[in-house]
């Protein structure tokens, strides 16, 4: 009987880990589809304008929730078995992006169309980025085992700045760069730290930084078509 009551038990957990990540995951894919048909005719390169607040802050937290939910889910599933209810699941999912929101109001009041010398110097400042302590002080705090998702935000922005805003200096509404910088942040939260990759990595971005600035012309969706 008591085993009969352990295995219930055991299962009951199983269930609502699994509850949990699918939760996570399928907000995540759901969210792709709406970023994706609301970016749709918005993507002019370094010369896109965001349009009113209330429009790009639904495109930006819909942005957010698709690149950021895949990479957060272990934090999700870690809540989730600390306070042993599913409930849980979304005040953490909730307060996480809340914090993106607020990253997104930065970004509203900061951004201005540019041109590709900016790009390219922005490209190269968050290359340089991923070489500091900082990074991999914030990246490390991703995987620690973080109470709220407010606090995991914070953890994942300092982690992930860098690679959001060279997003942002490349074509903040680009279906393609915010994919590229998906990639990258998903790698970067589920993959442990080794310099064997993250240096090339961040001498690539370096790379890719010089070249837009040598030659804008020659990169893919930089600059809006004549």
């Amino acid at each position: 009987m008591a085993d009969h009551g352990v295995t219930t038990v055991a299962t009951a957990r199983t269930a609502t880990r699994a509850a949990a990540v699918a939760t996570t995951v399928g907000l995540a894919a759901a969210s792709w589809v709406v970023a994706v048909r609301q970016m749709r005719g918005m993507d002019m390169g370094v010369a896109t304008r965001l349009g009113s607040f209330v429009s790009f802050i639904a495109v930006w937290v819909a942005m957010m929730a698709a690149m950021m939910l895949p990479g957060a889910a272990p934090a999700v599933l870690r809540r989730t078995q600390a306070s042993g209810w599913l409930r849980a699941v979304p005040l953490f999912i909730g307060s996480y992006l809340v914090v993106w929101a607020l990253v997104g109001a930065a970004v509203y009041a900061l951004y201005r169309p540019h041109g590709s010398m900016a790009a390219g110097a922005v490209t190269v400042a968050a290359g340089l980025y991923e070489l500091t302590p900082l990074k991999r002080h914030f990246r490390r705090r991703c995987r620690d085992n973080v109470r709220s998702g407010f606090g995991f935000g914070l953890c994942c922005v300092g982690s992930s700045i860098g690679l959001m805003v060279m997003l942002v200096a490349l074509g903040v509404m680009s279906v393609t760069w915010m994919l590229v910088i998906a990639m990258l942040v998903l790698a970067q939260k589920l993959l442990p730290a080794k310099a064997a990759v993250d240096v090339p990595l961040a001498l690539a971005i370096i790379g890719l930084g010089i070249w837009i600035i040598l030659a804008p012309a020659s990169v893919p969706g930089l600059l809006p078509p004549m």
